[in-house]
């Protein structure tokens, strides 16, 4: 319990860190960030530290367009070059209106797709959505927010479409954490009995490598339908 009540203080406490500083130039990290042990995955001009999932390269379908990194049409799936246990990750993204990406980790080469192996942290336009009944920032197929009491539904922080947003995601074997726009989404524990339950109620139960690592790659999904940008991408490692 005390080890739980640290890690919280410590995580929220570098969340403010993390957040954009006024004026503060994107992909950047400021001397706080760098001190706290924040990494920087994206420098906005290459794509140094990424490639095609089971590829070397990035293939056509991912630009560098005004110091993000873009998704057009076609894009595939992409991985970070190194891989991450237990971390904080936040990021800012933007999404065509109808479209549909995400978020996934502990993503290894041994699925045929990144989110064969990898939660899925949901991205998409929800004005209307193009999934199938699973919203932004929720864990795709297993877990979803709250309604919200003041209005009814289900809660939703996000921006209309071509808008940015900030996303805070927290990996940690006490508990993993969704946010998006300082609004927390939900919150689960990863080899609970209850996301055991939850994976073996669902179509992953059919795919024996998912969420099995507790180690793997951060993975940005790219095949599916519209544009998404991603920038400010920076990780905080989490000692066990």
């Amino acid at each position: 319990m005390k080890l739980l009540k640290t890690l919280m203080v410590s995580t929220s406490s570098l969340m403010l860190l993390a957040l954009p500083s006024p004026g503060q130039e994107n992909n950047t990290l400021t001397d706080a960030e760098k001190a706290a042990g924040w990494q920087l995955l994206f420098d906005g001009k290459s794509f140094d530290g990424w490639h095609k999932f089971k590829q070397q390269d990035m293939g056509p379908g991912w630009v560098i367009e005004d110091g993000a990194m873009a998704k057009k049409e076609g894009g595939g799936d992409i991985v970070t070059s190194n891989k991450f246990d237990w971390f904080e990750l936040q990021l800012d993204y933007k999404i065509s209106a109808g479209g549909n990406s995400g978020i996934m980790y502990h993503v290894t080469d041994k699925g045929q797709a990144i989110w064969s192996t990898g939660p899925e942290f949901q991205l998409e336009d929800d004005y209307p959505p193009e999934d199938t009944g699973w919203l932004c920032g929720w864990l795709y197929g297993l877990y979803r927010p709250p309604i919200d009491p003041a209005t009814g539904k289900e809660l939703d922080a996000t921006k209309p479409a071509d808008q940015w947003n900030h996303v805070r995601l927290v990996v940690t074997p006490q508990k993993c954490e969704h946010y998006i726009n300082g609004v927390k989404y939900l919150e689960y524990v990863l080899h609970s009995e209850d996301f055991n339950a939850k994976v073996a109620a669902s179509k992953f139960s059919r795919m024996k490598g998912f969420a099995v690592s507790d180690i793997g790659y951060i993975g940005l999904q790219g095949d599916h339908p519209g544009q998404v940008s991603f920038r400010n991408i920076k990780i905080l490692p989490v000692k066990q």
